[in-house]
């Protein structure tokens, strides 16, 4: 029988690994289960590359957040990207971006001023974003832009999906597993407010922030009414709630 060299067998424990922090990236805070499902790995294996990927910081274990009526039993342990692990994946410009945002908010006094100058290039920023994203909402029917705005803004890298909401009330979530700007955002919560009137601008409704990853949660969540999409509006008057959000 002829050995596989440990250098081999080595590269192929990084590639599995790899493989299982994209996993979480793409879909978000994941079990056991469901990476084993998805990776068409066993439970065994997963749990044991997921053991090397805490002790090297890349993910952590939590408990998972449920969003509407909780059920019975202990919440089930999810694993999310911690921020070491978001680095390795397209965020090698955030000292960069922080930096240019702090010269705008200095260059125009500080203070109020300052804040309102970072929020007019955010603005500025997702308006010029939302050109790109109309086409494929305008094109879909009501029942679905939010599927073609998820559809889009994961063509932009942020590993976006839209589900049905649960508990009580009728809508949808949007969830974007992953923001290549989440530490940026994290210093300059105006980021994920223009973001959120964006969307509210291109599903023509009322929507409401949840979560965001850039205040630690493990995926942007984004609450869209039952019926939203009837009639994206091109001004910047629609209503984007921030109540119940986090703060970033």
């Amino acid at each position: 029988m002829i050995e596989t060299p440990q250098g081999e067998l080595a590269t192929g424990e990084r590639s599995t690994r790899n493989r299982v922090a994209r996993s979480i990236l793409d879909h978000g805070p994941s079990t056991v289960a469901d990476l084993a499902a998805r990776l068409g790995l066993t439970q065994a294996a997963v749990r044991r590359h997921l053991d090397t990927l805490v002790t090297d910081g890349v993910v952590e274990a939590r408990e998972q957040r449920v969003y509407g009526a909780r059920t019975r039993g202990r919440p089930a342990k999810v694993f999310a990207l911690t921020d070491c692990g978001r680095d390795a994946f397209d965020q090698s410009y955030d000292s960069l971006a922080a930096d240019a945002l702090r010269w705008i908010a200095q260059s125009a006094g500080g203070g109020e001023q300052g804040e309102a100058a970072v929020a007019a290039f955010a603005r500025a920023r997702m308006d010029a974003q939302a050109e790109a994203y109309r086409a494929s909402v305008e094109a879909a029917a009501p029942e679905d832009r939010t599927e073609a705005l998820a559809r889009a803004l994961t063509a932009d890298g942020y590993a976006a999906t839209a589900k049905n909401a649960p508990g009580p009330h009728s809508g949808e979530q949007l969830c974007q597993h992953h923001c290549p700007v989440a530490h940026v955002a994290g210093q300059f919560p105006q980021l994920c407010e223009a973001e959120t009137e964006v969307f509210s601008r291109l599903l023509g409704t009322h929507v409401q922030r949840l979560a965001t990853i850039a205040h630690g949660d493990g995926v942007c969540t984004t609450f869209i009414p039952r019926g939203a999409g009837t009639a994206p509006q091109s001004n910047s008057s629609a209503s984007a709630s921030t109540a119940g959000r986090n703060p970033a």
